[in-house]
């Protein structure tokens, strides 16, 4: 069996939450969704958890999630800083926002040497997702992978999102479209562009599966991000954009795998409910124990 990383990106300012829905209590015994990932991969075999945080919540962070599970299971932590850049470039004085989910995963570079599978910290992913990734790569496999969720599973009852539309082909991903103002009401579900939705569409969560591969092609991409868009200070370097290109270039192929499990997610403040009631249908039903940890 290989040595399967968790790189869990923690370090988003949640600004439609409106605060740190990282840190925020959805268990019976105030479990966070990142503690719930953690407890499904490591029943699915990964070895080791990394975390991207911002340095300002570190202590916070530790107290509240890291250390119930830190005898369990290894834990490394990652800093996410608009400054961290390459040579010969400097972050603008007024940026504020951090530099997307491709300069979060670079970041994680020096700790990780082995296959991965990268998600967001606000997202439950379900447990059979977590052991879909680590299978594939137990099994042999090295190309880059992506679970697919389906689209209306995916859509908050309490205002827009934005989804990763996929288009696959033989299992393999062809392309994702980020596609803003999506809504689902009685006549259907509608979004800024004009597509024929039925619910059942594939989308990208950010739950991926890498090498460490990625890392080289992070690196040279970025620089080419910074170079194009390094004064504007809401530019993303983003994984969805790293990976359309890494497939239009042929230089990878990226593996699209299906989970039955429920996708589900604090976007806005209203859907915290949804989420608690959530988990503790799965409380319940003895899927998951009344406190996660520490492990018995």
């Amino acid at each position: 069996m290989n040595d399967i990383t968790l790189l869990v990106m923690a370090a988003g300012m949640g600004s439609r939450y409106g605060g740190l829905k990282q840190l925020d209590e959805v268990g019976p015994s105030g479990e966070t969704i990142i503690d719930y990932s953690v407890f499904d991969a490591i029943k699915a075999g990964f070895s080791k958890i990394v975390f991207i945080i911002r340095k300002d919540f570190e202590d916070e962070f530790k107290i509240k999630i890291s250390n119930k599970f830190s005898n369990d299971i290894q834990v490394e932590f990652v800093f996410q800083d608009i400054h961290q850049l390459p040579i010969g470039f400097s972050a603008p004085e007024d940026r504020i926002k951090p530099w997307g989910t491709g300069h979060a995963i670079l970041c994680a570079s020096n700790f990780i040497d082995g296959p991965f599978n990268a998600i967001n910290a606000d997202d439950y992913y379900g447990r059979e997702s977590f052991k879909t990734i680590a299978d594939y790569y137990n099994n042999g496999n090295d190309s880059f992978s992506m679970v697919a969720f389906q689209l209306e599973k995916t859509l908050s009852d309490f205002g827009s999102v934005t989804r990763g539309l996929c288009t696959v082909n033989n299992d393999k991903l062809i392309n994702i479209v980020e596609t803003e103002n999506l809504v689902i009401s009685e006549s259907g579900i509608t979004s800024n562009s004009d597509l024929d939705l039925n619910g059942n569409d594939p989308v990208s969560m950010n739950m991926w599966g890498f090498t460490p591969d990625i890392f080289d092609y992070l690196n040279e991409m970025f620089e080419v991000f910074l170079s194009k868009n390094i004064h504007d200070l809401k530019s993303e370097f983003l994984i969805p954009s790293v990976i359309n290109d890494l497939i239009n270039s042929g230089d990878e192929v990226v593996r699209v795998l299906y989970s039955k499990s429920s996708w589900f997610g604090v976007t806005y403040k209203q859907d915290k409910s949804y989420v608690v009631q959530q988990i503790q249908n799965l409380v319940n039903s003895g899927f998951y124990p009344h406190k996660l940890f520490p492990l018995k």
